[in-house]
């Protein structure tokens, strides 16, 4: 009988999920792969669907109704649709004719008994309680948050991105500290080959990539350009995934562009910036560095493990408009302090941040070479 890895996740997009299936492949070539898709499984399932919804209004009705929750976010977060998550997967699984299961992300318990279960994830839901400002009452259901506590019991090892969920796996959730092992990611776009097109770092351009204007700091983005802008009246702002009307001179934006579309933008830009106020992980930032550029952010999730004050970038406190518009300002007018951080944050992120890295921390976790 072939070795064989059940991998289960919710859905085949966005990007990361193509990564991990791509990192599977390549990190156990031995191995063959069988992919369970919750979301297609569950789309087919009328019974599930509706009783879930029932469920989704009973305890988030108020919040979405008043514009305050995602229905679909919530979807996936009441007790009902988890133990039904828990009964399909121990149906489609049986743990005679697999090594070992491998779960993305942590909204579901993919554990069977028999059958040793790592989990890949990029947060922890109480993890949200160390942003600043975060209303609590934003957290979901009680009842769910206990069930997801199952996962982290249930799980062999815990796969993590970044040392904030460490922390918060281990204080937040009583995890043992020798089941959590950090990982990092790769990066979803192609490594960089030619140097950036941004005219030695002297065009002044300043990229914002993200869909969410408002938790992202976009409009805390916009307040400090037009500081900037006093100093270097020729500076540039891209935004890119979101379509926010900006009133402002030099100022673009584009909206949503697919994935290989999106060298184009890193590759013109000369800083990157996203004064995000809640952030799992923050992969652009990721690709950001991938792509030489220098980077300004906020001091928030997992963002101080890869921008590093003063060497690959400017941290600054969320909100702080005047901090943000003052580091713009050190790196629009000083393109060689933008080619030293782009530099240090490339070679920052080829050593760690590589989905070649990442496998070979998973493969020595779980087969011990």
């Amino acid at each position: 009988m072939n070795k064989k890895i059940a991998f289960i996740r919710v859905w085949s997009k966005p990007p990361i999920n193509e990564s991990v299936e791509q990192l599977l492949r390549d990190t156990f070539p031995e191995y063959d792969l069988d992919i369970i898709e919750l979301a297609k499984i569950i789309r087919g399932r009328l019974d599930i669907v509706l009783i879930n919804l029932l469920h989704v209004f009973r305890f988030y009705g108020f919040g979405i109704v008043s514009g305050r929750r995602k229905l679909k976010t919530c979807f996936w977060r009441t007790p009902y649709i988890f133990k039904r998550i828990k009964k399909l997967v121990g149906n489609l699984i049986d743990p005679e004719e697999y090594d070992f299961s491998f779960q993305l992300y942590s909204l579901y318990d993919a554990s069977v008994v028999g059958l040793p279960n790592y989990v890949y994830t990029d947060h922890t839901h109480l993890e949200n309680l160390n942003y600043p400002g975060f209303d609590s009452s934003m957290l979901y259901a009680q009842a769910w948050i206990k069930l997801e506590r199952t996962v982290y019991k249930n799980a062999t090892q815990i796969f993590i991105r970044s040392s904030n969920i460490s922390r918060s796996l281990v204080e937040q959730y009583e995890t043992p500290h020798e089941k959590v092992c950090c990982v990092y990611m790769g990066s979803n776009i192609k490594p960089l080959i030619d140097e950036p097109e941004n005219e030695g770092y002297s065009n002044q351009s300043i990229l914002f990539v993200g869909l969410d204007w408002e938790r992202k700091g976009g409009p805390e983005l916009v307040k400090a350009f037009e500081k900037v802008l006093q100093t270097y009246p020729e500076a540039q702002l891209t935004i890119v995934g979101s379509t926010p009307v900006v009133d402002l001179p030099n100022c673009e934006a584009v909206g949503r562009v697919p994935l290989e579309e999106m060298l184009e933008y890193y590759h013109g830009a000369s800083v990157f910036c996203l004064p995000t106020k809640r952030e799992p992980f923050g992969a652009v930032f990721i690709e950001a560095f991938s792509r030489k550029l220098p980077v300004v952010a906020t001091n928030v999730g997992a963002i101080p493990d890869f921008v590093i004050d003063g060497e690959t970038g400017y941290l600054v406190e969320v909100g702080d408009v005047d901090a943000l518009a003052k580091a713009l300002t050190a790196l629009v007018g000083n393109p060689e302090r933008c080619r030293a951080f782009g530099e240090a944050g490339y070679k920052l992120v080829s050593a760690r941040y590589n989905w070649e890295a990442v496998g070979a921390l998973v493969r020595e976790n779980i087969l011990g070479s």
